[in-house]
């Protein structure tokens, strides 16, 4: 076993810190109030390579292994969330899954351009009825010869508004149930293609999260990812490796979190010393501290599992479900830390505490992760 990162990495992290910490941080409370997606910062992060980390070179990506995202999603996650989940559905989702199951055209088309940043994508799965339950496919893709009719509404969708790419997950044949599902790439300026509002949200507010209509748009066969029927088992192998993104997500808002109170906690004073001097702070500091440890191994090991070429199914619901309640947790104890301060937008940790609660939602909620995890362990 080898606990050391390689230089690469740590270049990565560096760098991905340097950007968080010069670029997203001057501004995130504003964004975060007023609700603004940060377009000219998740520009230059597809010009830094990090909205195509993993894609091969040939298509504009930057090779990296799954261990250097999982890095840089973290330092990105511990300044801003709306960022790094617009960074993590164009990297895990989007990306990923063109390259791994899109024709040498529809990567020529779109990936080389989804890998440097010049444009983004979305994925639609979630629907008004059906969230978890991802079977339940309302929007329907008929099969008209040469392109599919594709009718229906999309709900929370990350990007919605911003992406130039969408990959929509329609039924095309209810009679097969999952197995009459495809997964269809569908371009913005497409006629019968409709933004819905955007969401007011708790948390990720500067994210840009829209409902999506469909009506009696036509998409071209040649748009369709896999063969016919392939596209649940898409969505499913595709959001696999989404769950590694999003666990780095809560990682890197728990970890943000933690610096955060430890630094406060050096600076506060009371009853006539640095507040980390008492036992009942200094045992917060250590359990937070002890189950981020815990949480950042378990998404390097999911994301090291995924390099090798490994089965990380479970690794990746395990880093998600655990990453995802220590995000809860530690967020909540660091606005303890900060007392009546950390009520307040100026000291971040309140932010991080509203942001954390979407990382047991959505890519699978934590409920999900169970299931996946008990199927695999009962097996």
């Amino acid at each position: 076993m080898d606990f050391q990162l390689t230089e690469e990495q740590l270049a990565v992290q560096a760098a991905a810190r340097d950007f968080a910490q010069n670029d997203l941080l001057p501004g995130v409370i504003e964004r975060d109030t007023y609700e603004k997606f940060p377009a000219e910062q998740i520009k230059k992060m597809g010009e830094l390579g990090f909205m195509g980390m993993m894609v091969d070179p040939k298509y504009n990506g930057g090779g990296m292994d799954t261990v250097s995202y999982v890095l840089a999603m973290e330092e990105i996650s511990k300044i801003d969330s709306s960022a790094s989940v617009a960074m993590s559905v164009n990297n895990s989702l989007v990306c990923w899954g063109l390259e791994k199951y899109g024709t040498e055209e529809q990567k020529e088309k779109y990936l080389k351009r989804l890998a440097t940043g010049e444009i983004i994508g979305a994925f639609c799965l979630s629907e008004p009825e059906a969230g978890s339950d991802a079977t339940s496919q309302r929007t329907t893709a008929e099969d008209k010869g040469d392109y599919y009719l594709v009718n229906g509404t999309k709900n929370w969708i990350t990007n919605g508004n911003s992406a130039s790419v969408y990959l929509v997950i329609a039924q095309t044949d209810k009679e097969k149930g999952h197995k009459g599902i495809n997964a269809l790439i569908v371009e913005r300026e497409t006629e019968g293609f409709v933004v819905g509002k955007k969401e007011e949200k708790l948390g990720i507010r500067g994210s840009d999260t829209h409902s999506l209509m469909f009506q009696d748009m036509k998409v071209p066969k040649e748009n369709r990812i896999g063969e016919d029927g392939f596209g649940f088992n898409f969505a499913m192998s595709t959001l696999n490796g989404g769950r590694i993104g999003i666990a780095a997500q809560a990682l890197g808002i728990a970890s943000g979190a933690y610096e955060l109170a430890l630094k406060y906690s050096k600076e506060r004073k009371a009853f006539g010393k640095e507040i980390n001097q008492h036992q009942a702070i200094a045992f917060k500091l250590a359990d937070m501290a002890t189950q981020i440890e815990t949480a950042r191994l378990l998404c390097l090991k999911a994301a090291w599992l995924k390099d090798q070429k490994q089965d990380f199914s479970q690794a990746s619901a395990m880093a998600k479900l655990y990453a995802s309640q220590v995000a809860m947790d530690t967020t909540v104890e660091a606005v303890q830390v900060h007392g009546g301060y950390g009520f307040v937008k100026e000291y971040h940790v309140e932010r991080l505490m509203r942001d954390a609660k979407i990382t047991q939602i959505y890519e699978g909620t934590s409920e999900i992760q169970k299931i996946v995890i008990s199927r695999n362990i009962l097996k």
